[in-house]
Protein backbone atom coordinates (compact mmCIF):
# COMPACT_ATOMS: atom_id res chain seq x y z
CA UNK A 1 0.00 0.00 0.00
CA UNK A 2 1.55 3.37 -0.91
CA UNK A 3 -0.73 5.52 0.80
CA UNK A 4 0.99 8.78 -0.91
CA UNK A 5 -0.50 8.10 -4.32
CA UNK A 6 -4.31 7.50 -2.51
CA UNK A 7 -6.79 9.32 -1.37
CA UNK A 8 -8.66 7.68 2.23
CA UNK A 9 -11.62 5.80 2.23
CA UNK A 10 -12.11 6.61 5.30
CA UNK A 11 -11.13 9.66 7.48
CA UNK A 12 -11.76 10.61 11.14
CA UNK A 13 -11.34 13.62 12.57
CA UNK A 14 -11.28 14.75 16.40
CA UNK A 15 -13.70 11.56 16.57
CA UNK A 16 -15.13 11.91 19.88
CA UNK A 17 -18.12 9.39 21.46
CA UNK A 18 -19.03 9.94 25.83
CA UNK A 19 -21.44 8.45 27.79
CA UNK A 20 -23.20 10.13 30.23
CA UNK A 21 -22.85 8.19 33.53
CA UNK A 22 -24.06 10.88 36.18
CA UNK A 23 -24.51 14.49 36.64
CA UNK A 24 -21.45 16.44 35.02
CA UNK A 25 -19.47 13.17 34.61
CA UNK A 26 -18.98 11.57 30.88
CA UNK A 27 -16.94 8.24 30.40
CA UNK A 28 -15.01 8.99 27.22
CA UNK A 29 -15.09 6.09 25.49
CA UNK A 30 -13.42 7.06 21.95
CA UNK A 31 -11.67 10.55 22.99
CA UNK A 32 -9.98 12.65 20.08
CA UNK A 33 -9.19 9.80 17.23
CA UNK A 34 -7.79 10.97 13.88
CA UNK A 35 -7.23 7.62 11.78
CA UNK A 36 -7.08 7.26 7.95
CA UNK A 37 -8.11 3.70 6.18
CA UNK A 38 -7.14 3.29 2.72
CA UNK A 39 -8.28 1.15 0.02
CA UNK A 40 -7.89 -2.32 0.04
CA UNK A 41 -6.07 -2.39 3.11
CA UNK A 42 -6.33 -3.73 6.30
CA UNK A 43 -6.30 -1.93 9.39
CA UNK A 44 -6.11 -3.40 12.95
CA UNK A 45 -7.57 -1.75 16.38
CA UNK A 46 -5.77 -3.83 19.04
CA UNK A 47 -5.93 -3.02 23.29
CA UNK A 48 -7.29 -4.37 25.97
CA UNK A 49 -11.25 -4.74 26.74
CA UNK A 50 -13.07 -1.36 27.54
CA UNK A 51 -10.87 0.48 25.60
CA UNK A 52 -12.93 1.67 23.06
CA UNK A 53 -12.40 -0.84 19.65
CA UNK A 54 -16.08 -1.19 19.18
CA UNK A 55 -17.32 1.69 20.09
CA UNK A 56 -15.07 2.98 17.47
CA UNK A 57 -16.35 0.85 14.88
CA UNK A 58 -20.00 1.52 15.77
CA UNK A 59 -19.36 5.22 15.15
CA UNK A 60 -18.44 4.62 11.91
CA UNK A 61 -21.03 2.88 10.68
CA UNK A 62 -23.70 4.76 12.47
CA UNK A 63 -24.77 2.29 15.04
CA UNK A 64 -23.66 4.88 17.48
CA UNK A 65 -23.54 8.24 17.17
CA UNK A 66 -20.68 10.35 17.66
CA UNK A 67 -20.32 13.16 20.46
CA UNK A 68 -18.03 14.96 18.37
CA UNK A 69 -15.49 15.15 15.91
CA UNK A 70 -16.09 14.42 11.90
CA UNK A 71 -15.76 11.12 8.96
CA UNK A 72 -15.56 10.91 5.75
CA UNK A 73 -16.53 8.40 3.62
CA UNK A 74 -14.96 8.64 -0.08
CA UNK A 75 -14.26 12.61 0.78
CA UNK A 76 -18.15 13.41 1.92
CA UNK A 77 -19.01 13.67 5.20
CA UNK A 78 -21.01 11.09 7.12
CA UNK A 79 -21.99 12.44 10.40
CA UNK A 80 -25.08 14.61 9.46
CA UNK A 81 -26.33 12.62 6.06
CA UNK A 82 -30.24 12.69 5.14
CA UNK A 83 -32.12 9.48 4.75
CA UNK A 84 -31.51 8.47 1.79
CA UNK A 85 -27.73 9.72 2.23
CA UNK A 86 -27.28 7.25 5.06
CA UNK A 87 -29.13 4.40 3.25
CA UNK A 88 -26.31 4.95 0.36
CA UNK A 89 -23.78 4.75 2.72
CA UNK A 90 -24.65 2.15 5.12
CA UNK A 91 -24.19 -0.23 1.44
CA UNK A 92 -20.79 0.92 1.04
CA UNK A 93 -19.85 0.58 5.45
CA UNK A 94 -20.89 -2.95 6.33
CA UNK A 95 -19.81 -4.50 9.99
CA UNK A 96 -19.19 -8.06 11.18
CA UNK A 97 -20.42 -8.79 14.52
CA UNK A 98 -18.40 -10.18 17.50
CA UNK A 99 -21.50 -12.47 18.64
CA UNK A 100 -22.90 -14.97 16.41
CA UNK A 101 -25.35 -15.87 18.36
CA UNK A 102 -26.55 -13.07 19.36
CA UNK A 103 -26.21 -10.54 15.85
CA UNK A 104 -28.60 -13.51 14.57
CA UNK A 105 -32.42 -13.09 14.35
CA UNK A 106 -33.59 -16.14 16.13
CA UNK A 107 -37.05 -16.33 13.94
CA UNK A 108 -35.38 -15.56 10.41
CA UNK A 109 -34.33 -18.34 8.16
CA UNK A 110 -31.10 -17.76 6.51
CA UNK A 111 -32.76 -16.84 3.45
CA UNK A 112 -34.45 -14.08 5.23
CA UNK A 113 -31.28 -12.97 6.88
CA UNK A 114 -28.90 -13.09 3.75
CA UNK A 115 -31.62 -11.53 1.57
CA UNK A 116 -32.79 -8.93 4.09
CA UNK A 117 -30.17 -6.39 2.05
CA UNK A 118 -31.05 -7.03 -1.57
CA UNK A 119 -33.23 -5.82 -4.29
CA UNK A 120 -35.06 -7.79 -7.05
CA UNK A 121 -37.65 -10.00 -6.95
CA UNK A 122 -37.80 -13.36 -5.31
CA UNK A 123 -36.05 -15.71 -7.37
CA UNK A 124 -33.01 -13.43 -8.14
CA UNK A 125 -32.97 -13.44 -4.36
CA UNK A 126 -32.79 -16.64 -3.77
CA UNK A 127 -30.32 -17.16 -6.17
CA UNK A 128 -28.27 -14.60 -4.63
CA UNK A 129 -28.42 -15.94 -1.43
CA UNK A 130 -27.05 -19.38 -2.73
CA UNK A 131 -24.30 -17.55 -4.14
CA UNK A 132 -23.27 -15.76 -1.14
CA UNK A 133 -23.87 -19.33 1.05
CA UNK A 134 -21.51 -20.69 -1.09
CA UNK A 135 -18.34 -18.30 -0.76
CA UNK A 136 -18.88 -18.67 2.50
CA UNK A 137 -18.46 -21.99 2.55
CA UNK A 138 -22.29 -23.37 3.08
CA UNK A 139 -25.11 -24.44 0.59
CA UNK A 140 -28.10 -24.79 -0.68
CA UNK A 141 -29.34 -26.69 1.74
CA UNK A 142 -28.89 -24.25 4.49
CA UNK A 143 -30.96 -21.75 3.47
CA UNK A 144 -34.29 -22.52 5.00
CA UNK A 145 -33.05 -23.11 8.51
CA UNK A 146 -33.13 -21.14 11.84
CA UNK A 147 -29.68 -19.93 13.25
CA UNK A 148 -30.16 -22.07 16.34
CA UNK A 149 -29.65 -25.13 13.96
CA UNK A 150 -26.14 -23.97 13.50
CA UNK A 151 -22.77 -24.29 14.63
CA UNK A 152 -20.54 -20.94 16.01
CA UNK A 153 -18.55 -20.93 13.27
CA UNK A 154 -21.19 -21.63 10.79
CA UNK A 155 -23.16 -18.88 12.10
CA UNK A 156 -20.29 -16.61 12.12
CA UNK A 157 -20.46 -17.08 7.95
CA UNK A 158 -24.11 -16.16 7.87
CA UNK A 159 -22.99 -12.78 9.25
CA UNK A 160 -20.26 -12.55 6.72
CA UNK A 161 -22.70 -13.30 3.89
CA UNK A 162 -24.78 -10.75 5.34
CA UNK A 163 -22.38 -8.28 5.67
CA UNK A 164 -21.41 -9.41 1.71
CA UNK A 165 -24.83 -9.10 0.34
CA UNK A 166 -25.00 -5.56 -0.69
CA UNK A 167 -21.49 -5.30 -2.15
CA UNK A 168 -20.00 -2.82 0.32
CA UNK A 169 -16.48 -1.36 -0.14
CA UNK A 170 -15.91 -1.03 3.67
CA UNK A 171 -16.30 -3.89 6.71
CA UNK A 172 -16.07 -3.27 10.05
CA UNK A 173 -14.94 -6.83 11.61
CA UNK A 174 -15.85 -6.29 15.12
CA UNK A 175 -13.82 -9.56 16.75
CA UNK A 176 -14.99 -11.68 14.79
CA UNK A 177 -13.16 -14.61 15.84
CA UNK A 178 -13.56 -14.28 19.30
CA UNK A 179 -16.26 -16.42 20.62
CA UNK A 180 -15.45 -18.80 17.90
CA UNK A 181 -13.37 -22.78 18.83
CA UNK A 182 -10.05 -21.67 18.32
CA UNK A 183 -10.06 -24.87 15.52
CA UNK A 184 -12.73 -22.77 13.44
CA UNK A 185 -10.79 -19.31 13.76
CA UNK A 186 -7.96 -20.24 11.04
CA UNK A 187 -10.66 -20.87 8.77
CA UNK A 188 -12.92 -17.82 8.82
CA UNK A 189 -9.87 -15.52 9.31
CA UNK A 190 -8.18 -16.90 6.12
CA UNK A 191 -11.97 -16.63 4.11
CA UNK A 192 -11.85 -13.21 5.29
CA UNK A 193 -8.67 -12.75 3.92
CA UNK A 194 -9.65 -14.54 0.93
CA UNK A 195 -12.59 -11.96 0.77
CA UNK A 196 -10.93 -8.98 0.91
CA UNK A 197 -8.28 -9.65 -2.02
CA UNK A 198 -10.96 -11.10 -4.09
CA UNK A 199 -13.49 -8.76 -3.54
CA UNK A 200 -10.97 -5.50 -3.19
CA UNK A 201 -12.59 -4.87 0.48
CA UNK A 202 -11.19 -2.26 3.15
CA UNK A 203 -11.52 -3.62 6.78
CA UNK A 204 -11.12 -2.72 9.91
CA UNK A 205 -10.30 -5.14 11.89
CA UNK A 206 -10.69 -5.26 15.85
CA UNK A 207 -9.20 -7.99 18.15
CA UNK A 208 -7.28 -8.08 20.49
CA UNK A 209 -5.25 -11.79 19.46
CA UNK A 210 -2.50 -10.16 19.19
CA UNK A 211 -1.03 -12.79 16.93
CA UNK A 212 -3.94 -13.23 14.67
CA UNK A 213 -3.62 -9.28 14.09
CA UNK A 214 0.21 -9.97 13.03
CA UNK A 215 -1.02 -12.35 10.13
CA UNK A 216 -3.97 -10.69 8.89
CA UNK A 217 -2.92 -6.92 9.36
CA UNK A 218 -1.62 -3.93 6.53
CA UNK A 219 -1.53 -1.82 9.56
CA UNK A 220 -1.82 -1.98 13.14
CA UNK A 221 -3.48 1.05 15.53
CA UNK A 222 -3.08 0.52 19.75
CA UNK A 223 -5.57 2.06 21.71
CA UNK A 224 -5.37 2.82 25.35
CA UNK A 225 -8.39 4.51 27.11
CA UNK A 226 -9.98 5.94 24.31
CA UNK A 227 -6.91 7.27 23.03
CA UNK A 228 -4.48 6.15 20.16
CA UNK A 229 -0.85 5.93 21.52
CA UNK A 230 0.91 3.97 18.93
CA UNK A 231 0.49 3.00 14.87
CA UNK A 232 2.61 1.46 12.25
CA UNK A 233 2.72 -0.95 9.44
CA UNK A 234 2.50 -4.61 10.92
CA UNK A 235 6.04 -5.59 10.35
CA UNK A 236 7.25 -2.32 11.95
CA UNK A 237 5.29 -2.22 15.10
CA UNK A 238 5.81 -6.08 15.96
CA UNK A 239 9.81 -5.42 15.40
CA UNK A 240 10.26 -2.18 16.68
CA UNK A 241 7.24 -1.26 19.15
CA UNK A 242 7.42 1.98 20.97
CA UNK A 243 5.01 2.67 23.49
CA UNK A 244 5.64 1.16 26.59
CA UNK A 245 1.92 -0.50 26.44
CA UNK A 246 2.30 -1.98 23.32
CA UNK A 247 5.41 -3.67 24.04
CA UNK A 248 3.76 -5.12 27.25
CA UNK A 249 1.08 -5.77 24.65
CA UNK A 250 3.50 -7.48 22.38
CA UNK A 251 5.30 -9.65 25.16
CA UNK A 252 2.31 -11.21 26.43
CA UNK A 253 1.29 -13.19 22.95
CA UNK A 254 1.99 -17.01 23.43
CA UNK A 255 5.51 -19.10 22.37
CA UNK A 256 4.60 -21.86 21.01
CA UNK A 257 8.78 -23.06 21.42
CA UNK A 258 9.44 -23.30 25.27
CA UNK A 259 12.84 -23.03 25.05
CA UNK A 260 12.21 -19.68 23.55
CA UNK A 261 9.51 -18.89 26.14
CA UNK A 262 11.81 -19.68 28.51
CA UNK A 263 14.21 -17.37 27.85
CA UNK A 264 11.55 -14.65 26.99
CA UNK A 265 11.18 -11.20 28.70
CA UNK A 266 7.66 -10.61 29.94
CA UNK A 267 6.67 -7.41 30.91
CA UNK A 268 3.97 -7.29 33.24
CA UNK A 269 1.82 -4.22 33.92
CA UNK A 270 1.29 -2.85 37.27
CA UNK A 271 -0.46 -0.21 38.77
CA UNK A 272 -4.30 1.01 38.62
CA UNK A 273 -5.73 1.76 35.36
CA UNK A 274 -7.10 5.64 35.37
CA UNK A 275 -10.84 5.70 35.41
CA UNK A 276 -12.34 7.15 31.90
CA UNK A 277 -14.72 8.76 33.36
CA UNK A 278 -13.62 12.38 33.20
CA UNK A 279 -9.94 11.54 32.88
CA UNK A 280 -7.44 14.06 34.23
CA UNK A 281 -5.21 15.68 31.23
CA UNK A 282 -2.20 13.49 31.57
CA UNK A 283 -0.91 10.34 29.68
CA UNK A 284 -3.90 7.88 30.33
CA UNK A 285 -0.83 5.27 31.26
CA UNK A 286 0.76 7.05 33.09
CA UNK A 287 -0.28 5.22 36.81
CA UNK A 288 0.89 1.15 34.34
CA UNK A 289 4.44 3.06 32.88
CA UNK A 290 7.31 2.12 34.60
CA UNK A 291 8.93 5.02 32.65
CA UNK A 292 6.79 7.87 33.77
CA UNK A 293 8.03 11.35 34.44
CA UNK A 294 6.61 14.66 35.65
CA UNK A 295 5.40 15.51 32.27
CA UNK A 296 3.60 12.58 32.32
CA UNK A 297 1.72 13.81 35.09
CA UNK A 298 1.04 17.38 33.79
CA UNK A 299 0.42 16.39 30.10
CA UNK A 300 -1.47 14.23 27.85
CA UNK A 301 0.79 13.37 25.33
CA UNK A 302 0.23 13.65 20.93
CA UNK A 303 0.96 11.48 18.42
CA UNK A 304 4.01 12.14 16.90
CA UNK A 305 5.63 11.00 13.77
CA UNK A 306 9.20 9.10 14.74
CA UNK A 307 9.45 7.02 11.34
CA UNK A 308 8.23 6.50 8.08
CA UNK A 309 4.25 5.54 8.81
CA UNK A 310 5.12 4.97 12.58
CA UNK A 311 3.79 7.43 15.19
CA UNK A 312 3.53 7.44 19.18
CA UNK A 313 1.78 9.04 21.79
CA UNK A 314 4.59 9.17 24.33
CA UNK A 315 6.51 12.14 26.27
CA UNK A 316 9.43 9.54 26.11
CA UNK A 317 9.69 10.13 22.16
Amino acid sequence: MNSEKKQPVLRTRALCKNFKVGRGQYLKAVDNINLDIYPGEIVSLVGESGCGKSTFGRCIVRLTKPTSGDIEFEGKPVIHLTANEAYKYTRNMQMIFQNPYASLDPRMTVKEIVAEGLEGSNRNKEARVVELLETVGLNRDHISRFPHEFSGGQRQRIGIARALSVNPKFIVCDEPISALDVSIQAQVINMLKDLQRDRELTYLFIAHDLSVVKYISDRVVVMYLGNMVETAMAEELYANPLHPYTKGLLSSIPVADPRIARNRERIHMKGEVLSPINPPECCRFVERCPYAKKQCWEEQPLLKKVAKDHLVACHLF
